[in-house]
């Protein structure tokens, strides 16, 4: 049995996956990235192993992919996450043709082949807008944590306006709507709602198919993809519980088992002596 980890080093969060060669997952570790890239990376990799009770030995392959993939001491090939992504969500939605990836500080659209492969990518501008951390930083200027987001939200009634076209604008627009007595949770269901225009947008741009696979942390906050499924007015996948935030890291992971398996083959086709 071979196993592989793949660690997405993200702007916000570092996630490792420990995948066997049959596609179990074996475990799984996630933490604050920080701004000791090498570090952080090393750490999950060592969790990872710990919790699936292994020994360093018995991992096979190690590949790296998110903005900190370079910065991985431990990998032994590193990939981007457009193509790690892409990856994970066709072995989780064999049907994917358009991944939409919404992180703490970017928001990618990417159009995929059958096999997988990457046809067509657009990524957010530096605007945080249209980012995670544009929900995050709107909770906290209300008071609320991000673990309160997905509560709040459910007692939303009348979603306020908040255009979002620019992160400082939009912060300011959440001031005004808190001055005018406008309820956190309707304040906040703007914010998502804003969010999701401009990743509708960005799929546009892809010229997005389906089926549709939304992925990243904020997929845990169930009024997202449901936003996402009113303003396509199609159907999209999500992967189940912690997966949407491990997606990224499992195709790398996957991405290990091909390239064993192509080293094998290169191996066997060396003639002996």
């Amino acid at each position: 049995m071979s196993i592989t980890i793949g660690i997405d080093v993200g702007s916000t969060y570092t996630k490792a996956i420990a995948v066997d060669d049959q596609g179990s997952i074996l475990s799984t570790d996630v933490r604050h990235t920080g701004f000791k890239l090498d570090k952080v990376s090393t750490d999950a990799w060592q969790a990872c192993i710990e919790k699936a009770g292994l020994a360093q030995d018995d991992i096979d392959y190690t590949v790296s992919t998110g903005i900190g993939r370079h910065r991985c001491v431990v990998k032994d090939i590193h990939v981007t996450d457009l193509t790690a992504s892409a990856r994970g969500a066709i072995r989780l939605f064999p049907g994917t043709r358009t991944v939409l990836d919404v992180g703490g500080q970017t928001m990618k659209a990417i159009r995929i082949e059958e096999d997988g492969k990457v046809k067509s990518f657009r990524l957010n501008d530096k605007c945080a807008a249209g980012t995670g951390a544009f929900l995050e930083k709107t909770a906290r200027y209300m008071g609320y944590g991000t673990k309160e987001i997905g509560p709040l939200l459910s007692t939303a009634k009348d979603p306020a306006e908040i255009s979002g076209v620019c992160a400082v604008f939009a912060e300011s627009e959440v001031i005004n709507q808190l001055s005018l007595g406008t309820p956190p949770a309707d304040i906040m269901q703007g914010a998502i709602e804003s969010l999701v225009v401009r990743c509708v947008q960005l799929m546009k741009r892809v010229k997005a198919e389906p089926e549709f696979t939304l992925i990243g942390g904020i997929m845990h906050f169930s009024t997202v993809p449901g936003e996402v499924t009113r303003q396509l007015d199609h159907e999209v996948n999500v992967p189940e519980g912690e997966m949407c935030m491990f997606t990224t890291s499992l195709g790398a992971a996957i991405l290990g088992h091909r390239r064993l398996a192509k080293l094998a083959e290169e191996e066997m086709a060396v003639p002996a002596g």
